[in-house]
């Protein structure tokens, strides 16, 4: 190498610098400029999220390249993956009781259901009797509460989009045994792609200035929780560790065996992070995955993953477990990190169009919206674990596929927990594939007249316009296509067994 290279390496590298220090300081300045449109609390409450959101910027300029070396990339080691069976083995000791006391349940609550047509918190979608995920999360915590005698708080982490509307329907459970508490994502301005400049021009949420603004991905647990107070407020109350998942998550219940594992690591070895993780198969090979990187535990996703290595990414042979976002953490870590900002999680770049109308291609402004992922943080904490948990810890809906699985007889509920049916024979769930007549709940839920007998049912796939009658039975694979232009009824009492229906089928009535 020349020392012209070494000079025109240099140079460059000097003029990158001034690049990010110049964009840094026009953001700085786009900031202070937001935060002089409001006033009082709005004021203070955005001053804390921009710090958050500084310190990412910070970040995101800095990064160079992928966020891992493939080469230092190894399987965890056994010791620090604990199978659920030997965890269960162990059974409960008459302490348990007291570990309760010691627990929060924390349920992400920051999505709207707009990707299954639904308006509002996806948390207030009927999932089961007129259930909600929202109710079906207050009965199991009651249920713990009452047979316990204990006191086991519900958190809700909402963001700008669900908090005032899950406020309101809070007010129903008030004579319910268990505490809820609620405290609000951050708010960070969403970033034109070109001049990495905010794209809000005040702090306002009204008409379209809404779309400026993101809540920054549940990896802001850690900032938002520690800034809105409760997180000292639980530790003063003798609180010592919190179970967080997606409320849209119907397999994240209490489980008092993690929960023992937990409280009896030894005094030297004190867990602060427990991810569950499940096997995985051919429909999670995108799930993030726990890898062994410089020697410590580390969630590998794949948008960090280089181009060259996706396909080895999503190899159910080499990479075999995924996360299942059902994670127990230390509160007093949380609060020792966030204070020493050591949580250090990978930043998600996730672009966006502003402004495009529904159905339109081409018009907007890219933008990108800086994310992190809760998860991430791992790495950052003691003695962390993961527990390879059973499949049915992991029952996600996030699809009316997903929705007409939980609904049916597959699964039976008591006490807001939904348990695989004993009158199936095998214990992995069918694969159901509904087409986009069935995307938004309420065509769903006019397509079927009642939730088909599914406890046979190996594969389910429906295209085009079909509805069910009345008392269907549904056994081994199923496919129904009805073509553009055709309708399939399929007729009240019918038993479909091994069968394709395609073509036009109605039934008439006389």
């Amino acid at each position: 190498m020349s020392v012209l290279d070494d000079l025109s390496k240099a140079g460059m590298a000097e003029f990158q610098e001034k690049l990010r220090l110049q964009h840094e300081t026009s953001m700085h300045i786009e900031l202070e400029k937001l935060l002089t449109t409001a006033n009082g609390a709005e004021q203070e409450i955005s001053k804390k999220d921009f710090e958050g959101f500084k310190n990412l910027f910070h970040r995101f300029l800095q990064v160079k390249g992928p966020s891992v070396n493939w080469g230092k990339i190894h399987k965890p080691p056994e010791d620090l993956i604990h199978p659920y069976d030997k965890i269960k083995a162990q059974g409960l000791p008459d302490s348990v009781a007291a570990s309760l006391n010691k627990l929060v349940v924390v349920k992400l609550n920051g999505g709207l259901g707009t990707s299954m047509g639904c308006k509002g918190p996806k948390s207030v979608i009927s999932v089961r009797n007129e259930n909600t995920f929202l109710d079906l999360t207050v009965h199991q915590i009651e249920h713990l509460n009452k047979t316990f005698n204990v006191d086991v708080p519900l958190v809700l982490m909402n963001s700008f989009n669900t908090d005032e509307d899950t406020k309101k329907i809070l007010q129903k459970y008030t004579h319910h045994r268990v505490n809820i508490h609620t405290f609000n994502q951050s708010r960070y301005p969403r970033i034109n792609k070109e001049s990495l400049l905010p794209v809000a021009k005040d702090l306002g949420m009204h008409g379209d200035h809404g779309d400026a603004w993101y809540p920054p991905g549940h990896g802001d647990i850690y900032a938002s929780f520690y800034n809105s107070g409760l997180l000292d407020q639980l530790i003063a109350e003798g609180k010592e560790y919190i179970f967080v998942s997606n409320i849209d998550n119907l397999g994240a219940t209490v489980d008092l065996f993690i929960l023992n594992h937990l409280m009896t690591q030894p005094k030297d070895k004190r867990c602060e992070f427990i991810m569950e993780v499940t096997d995985k198969t051919r429909a999670d090979v995108k799930g993030g995955t726990l890898i062994q990187y410089d020697d410590k535990l580390r969630l590998l996703e794949i948008a960090q993953v280089p181009k060259a290595h996706v396909d080895e990414f999503k190899s159910v042979t080499k990479f075999k477990i995924f996360n299942t976002n059902n994670l127990w953490i230390s509160l007093a870590a949380i609060k020792r990190l966030h204070e020493q900002n050591a949580m250090d999680m990978e930043i998600i770049v996730n672009p966006k169009v502003r402004g495009r109308g529904e159905g339109e291609r081409d018009g907007g402004l890219n933008v990108i919206q800086l994310e992190t992922a809760v998860g991430a943080a791992i790495k950052a904490f003691d003695n962390a674990l993961g527990v390879n948990v059973p499949r049915s810890r992991f029952l996600p809906v996030k699809t009316s596929s997903d929705l007409l699985l939980v609904m049916s007889n597959l699964y039976s509920l008591d006490a807001g927990s939904l348990t695989m049916s004993k009158k199936r024979e095998f214990p992995s769930t069918p694969h159901v594939k509904l087409g986009s007549s069935f995307t938004k709940v309420h065509d769903f839920l006019t397509r079927f007249e009642s939730i088909p007998d599914m406890l046979e049912l190996d594969h389910l796939t429906v295209s085009g316009d079909v509805t069910f009658g009345k008392n269907v039975s549904l056994k081994g694979t199923v496919i129904i296509i009805a073509n553009h232009g055709d309708r399939i009824d399929i007729p009240a009492g019918a038993v479909l067994e091994n069968k394709i229906v395609s073509g036009n089928l109605r039934i008439l009535d006389h």
